[in-house]
């Protein structure tokens, strides 16, 4: 996700300026979110829009932003705030308000705490849907007026993120009777973008932007409204469609999660962590026409991403592979057939991130459909990989496999256009990112003077992907027959290790360099970059060994995780997006290539410092990131203003650290789950983890230690599914991911 290129240290400003997401302001009020599919809210703590100064609230579908003010007044004024929580589960928003004292003059016609308000909201089916009750708690009739303000200014989600542009379509609005308005724009791309607002009853005045009610509520009265806000025109009767809505977004819900497995523990701060990911996650996942899609996260990246899509499908694997299939069905899809260098493009290129607005249609950015991610490619053939050994559905991969095999020519051609055997970028056009890694700030590959990197750019990461991404391969290939081809992928797979080994490890900081330069050059630079290679198994188990080492010294471990980049390195700065911060869902990486080469005690530290630093966070949500300043006694980690929260990599995270603990694999010819070397922290207690899926079959059971000894207790399975533990004193565990 791109951060941009501006002015630092004297830095010249440069070419992402507009696409950075400035941290100018906070909200006044604190923000609250929503998500079904292709449309998300952001409501502040009274369930309003656009109502208080800050932040960047609104209802938005397919990055454009459908009402831009949605606020509730009482005789005018705004009501006092009871209270307010999205529930456990994200698929409704709840609040409850009351009255302010009320004045004529001098004299208080209505005191205070007389009215409860109630609002409950919930999205669905490309609309909001909003149920008001009034209840009168006084012993006298009360007469007032409610007012619903509303507005949209069909913002795309760039003008959201504060790129200005010269000119804009034209907006309109217009009554529909008693009871709806339409809100309407005209865009530049000839698009019509349309905002219906229905409320029942019918109001007692509706104009262009605000519905009026006058009331008298006797005592112990309730009044109901309802009112919905559809980007797609007109729903049924308000009343029908919000009860209708909430028992099909339920049925929904329950039928999207019912056969994925599920976890608890003995800690009730871990369970709560857990509980609020899974929430998360399945409010990311988007019904896609080519099956379900984690979208990155809210705000500013609720779209399919590449890169994060195939992350999240990793983290999620072992739980759920219906998103991995979505992921890459959808990904194949839009894999690219042509050279395109304005949006990187090149044939076998595997899509980094798509966009549906005005702005992107008009190419004013250019995300329309855009491949400059460098990583997407390889991921994509790891996570196929990764799939088969986990399910075994290797029909599905001989589906797929025309689409692995233009990945893997893409790797082998334009994906490293000198032919030196390492895949490499370089942005195709003066409007793309300049880093095409996961870290793509414009600052974020640098020599260890601080001098940027000149491209082409071999980040250490990437190889090891396509190392990974090769021996996947090598995998299916046999599996499915084709002998020839999985000699010749593991062939290259082992010629590229060797060579990684001599062109980036870097004696004189103790770990592989972040990258190579344009001339070959290394960056050295210590980074969490190379602690992914633990991830891919590229490293021998020697300079893994000593790669761990480095990753926990105080330099690079917070006390709250492994840091981006080491203390002491040019530019490092705990408060920078990828320099210096803390990224759970690079934590979890790292803690997977921890299980593989036997390193469980490192996987405990990691899993302990996010759990503690989540107990921090407002509702146990893990954000995209949080800065990197070491921890201290008795505070919290300090957070990074602009990460996104929900996010779908960090909302992944605990579930890959669990595997990475209990070092769950799926043995499908012997019809085993195995337990790899497993380890339960002390303050974990048990785990318990049930409707565990190998095929068609399940299991339910318990792990936990006890005086350093693990103990297994398999709780059901399924006829002939054998759960057991295996305990593998090699360091190079094993090479399944």
């Amino acid at each position: 996700m791109a951060v941009p290129e501006h002015a630092v240290n004297g830095d010249t400003a440069a070419v992402e300026a507009s696409f950075y997401i400035p941290a100018t302001n906070l909200p006044a009020r604190p923000h609250r979110t929503l998500k079904h599919n292709d449309t998300f809210a952001i409501f502040d703590s009274h369930g309003d829009i656009g109502a208080a100064s800050g932040g960047n609230d609104g209802l938005f579908h397919c990055d454009t932003r459908y009402l831009s003010h949605l606020e509730l007044l009482i005789n005018g004024a705004q009501p006092l705030l009871l209270g307010s929580a999205i529930k456990d589960d994200n698929l409704n928003y709840y609040v409850d308000l009351t009255n302010p004292d009320i004045y004529v003059g001098e004299q208080i016609i209505l005191l205070k705490d007389t009215v409860h308000i109630g609002r409950t909201i919930y999205l669905f089916d490309d609309s909001l849907r909003e149920r008001i009750v009034l209840t009168n708690h006084s012993a006298d009739a009360v007469q007032l007026t409610l007012s619903i303000i509303f507005a949209s200014d069909f913002a795309d989600i760039f003008e959201v993120r504060g790129i200005r542009r010269a000119r804009r379509g034209r907006a309109r609005t217009e009554l529909l009777g008693a009871g709806a308005v339409a809100l309407s724009y005209a865009g530049l791309d000839g698009e019509v973008r349309e905002t219906i607002l229905s409320f029942e009853p019918a109001p007692t005045a509706l104009l262009e932007s605000v519905a009026t009610y006058s009331m008298q509520l006797a005592p112990g009265a309730q009044r109901t409204l309802f009112a919905t806000v559809c980007s797609r025109g007109r729903l049924a009767q308000s009343t029908q469609s919000f009860f209708k809505g909430l028992v099909g977004l339920h049925r929904e819900q329950k039928k999207q999660t019912r056969d994925i497995a599920t976890v608890e523990t003995s800690n009730k701060v871990v369970n709560e962590i857990l509980c609020r990911s899974m929430a998360d996650l399945y409010m990311l996942v988007t019904a896609t026409p080519e099956g379900r899609y984690p979208y990155a996260g809210i705000p500013w990246y609720s779209t399919t991403f590449g890169r994060d899509g195939l992350i999240t499908a990793l983290q999620m694997l072992w739980v759920d592979p219906a998103i991995a299939a979505g992921v890459l069905r959808r990904l194949a899809v839009y894999q690219a057939t042509a050279d395109h260098p304005l949006s990187d493009a090149s044939p076998g290129k595997i899509l980094h991130e798509m966009r549906g607005g005005e702005m992107a249609a008009l190419r004013e950015v250019p995300f329309g459909l855009y491949y400059g991610s460098i990583d997407s490619t390889p991921l994509f053939v790891v996570l196929a990989g990764c799939y088969a050994a986990r399910t075994g559905d290797y029909a599905f991969i001989r589906e797929l496999w025309p689409a692995i095999k233009r990945a893997l020519a893409w790797i082998d051609g334009p994906g490293d256009p000198d032919g030196d055997g390492f895949v490499e970028y370089a942005p195709g056009a003066a409007t793309g990112l300049s880093n095409q890694g996961w870290k793509d700030s414009f600052d974020s590959v640098f020599h260890a003077d601080g001098r940027l990197a000149q491209g082409p750019v071999a980040l250490v990461e990437v190889q090891g992907y396509v190392y990974a991404a090769k021996k996947l391969a090598a995998s299916c290939a046999r599996a499915l027959g084709m002998m020839d081809r999985a000699i010749a992928l593991d062939t290259q797979a082992e010629q590229l290790r060797v060579h990684f080994e001599e062109t980036f490890w870097c004696e004189d900081i103790g770990t592989y360099a972040l990258a190579l330069d344009g001339a070959k050059r290394q960056c050295k630079v210590r980074t969490s970059n190379a602690g992914q290679t633990l991830f891919t198994g590229i490293a021998p188990p020697d300079r893994a060994h000593r790669i761990v080492e480095g990753l926990f010294d105080p330099s690079f471990y917070s006390g709250w995780g492994i840091r981006t980049v080491a203390k002491g390195e040019a530019r490092y700065n705990p408060m920078s997006y990828h320099n210096g911060s803390v990224w759970p869902h690079d934590n979890a990486l790292i803690a997977q290539g921890l299980a593989r080469y036997g390193h469980k005690g490192g996987i405990n530290l990691i899993f302990e410092a996010l759990v503690r630093a989540t107990g921090y966070m407002d509702q146990r949500r893990l954000p995209e990131l949080f800065c990197g300043f070491r921890r201290r006694k008795g505070r919290g980690p300090t957070l990074y203003p602009a990460a996104c929260s929900p996010q779908a990599w960090a909302s992944g995270t605990p579930f890959l650290l669990l595997q990475a603990m209990l070092g769950l694999a799926f043995d499908h010819n012997a019809r085993r789950i195995e337990l790899i070397n497993p380890t339960v922290p002390a303050f974990v207690g048990e785990i318990v983890i049930r409707n565990l899926r190998l095929g068609s079959a399940t299991a339910d059971f318990a792990v936990r230690q006890d005086g350093g000894a693990i103990s297994l207790q398999v709780l059901r399975a399924t006829p002939g599914l054998q759960v057991s533990l295996v305990f593998d004193p090699s360091p190079h565990v094993s090479n399944r991911l």
